[in-house]
């Protein structure tokens, strides 16, 4: 159910963000607004990197294959880092684009069809939002959570820039008019730098990932359940190792053990163990790879 309502929720994603990506290319050549055409632009690479998760989306609910053998959950890390970084990349170069055309005095702009174009897609922007902020409450999916505020950031800034268009509209005719050539140079400039915080975040959450740093959460919650286990006579140390990669979780525990631990009980009072310290994870036993060895010699741990 959940991989459903994911899958659906970029679906629409995509066909909203093709969508707004046409209008962007179309209507910013129209109006001759490089910050309407930077919009553009940014939202058919962001429809390409929906795409790219959809496919991976697809991948990682299925079952393990003999070349796959831990899954395909690090699929999710890459292509969310593939994303950020070319994404931050178009920020940088469209940044410097603004920064020449103001120093090359600005050009002029199509305030009516600019007006028009931003009332549309912050329109549509903030809709998206809303429907997908309503689905991840059930599909709790990174991709959408992603997605998501890529949609908030459009939604917010699209409105910045119907204010500045409204405002260089009435400024046209007035004393300051001079200034209005300016308002889309420095707006595209001002967008870029409110976008460029979003994909490095992305980069960096997804560089954790990839480098398998240990998520703390994770290993404070290891640490919690294995404090109550370790109370039990015969259990004399234990070895944790915990990461994160896309949805899936990889926990190995290795408990040091007597001797003679669990010679009356065998194999059953190990399975419990097993289950008290599965009982406290937070974690869903479908996006986790679960291992809990027991050995009474300190080099195996």
């Amino acid at each position: 159910m959940q991989a459903h309502l994911e899958q659906r929720a970029l679906k629409l994603s995509i066909t909203m963000t093709l969508v707004v990506a046409a209008l962007g290319v179309v209507l910013g050549l129209l109006a001759g607004s490089q910050s309407i055409l930077f919009d553009g632009v940014f939202s058919t690479i962001d429809a390409a990197m929906s795409g790219l998760a959809l496919l991976v989306s697809r991948l990682v609910v299925r079952q393990t294959s003999q070349r796959f053998q831990h899954g395909y959950w690090h699929f999710e890390p890459m292509v969310a880092a593939l994303n950020g970084a070319i994404l931050t990349l178009l920020c940088f170069y469209a940044f410097l684009n603004a920064i020449q055309g103001l120093m090359e005095g600005g050009q002029e702009l199509a305030f009516g069809v600019a007006i028009a174009y931003a009332v549309l897609v912050a329109a549509v922007c903030f809709g998206m939002y809303a429907f997908e902020r309503r689905i991840n409450r059930e599909a709790n999916s990174e991709f959408v959570r992603i997605d998501i505020q890529s949609w908030l950031m459009a939604a917010l800034i699209t409105s910045a820039l119907l204010v500045a268009f409204v405002i260089a509209l009435f400024l046209e005719g007035t004393a300051w008019s001079h200034w209005t050539p300016y308002v889309d140079s420095l707006l595209l400039a001002i967008l870029t730098l409110c976008f460029m915080p979003v994909p490095i975040g992305i980069v960096r959450r997804a560089m954790k990932e990839v480098f398998l740093i240990a998520p703390s959460h994770i290993d404070r919650e290891v640490h919690a359940a294995m404090q109550q286990v370790m109370q039990r006579d015969g259990l004399l140390q234990y070895h944790s190792h915990v990461a994160k990669t896309g949805r899936g979780h990889f926990i190995e525990i290795h408990i040091i053990t007597r001797t003679d631990f669990a010679t009356q009980r065998g194999m059953i009072v190990l399975d419990e163990i097993r289950e008290e310290i599965a009982a406290q994870l937070s974690i869903p036993a479908e996006q986790r790879w679960f291992t809990v060895a027991f050995t009474a010699d300190p080099r195996w741990a």
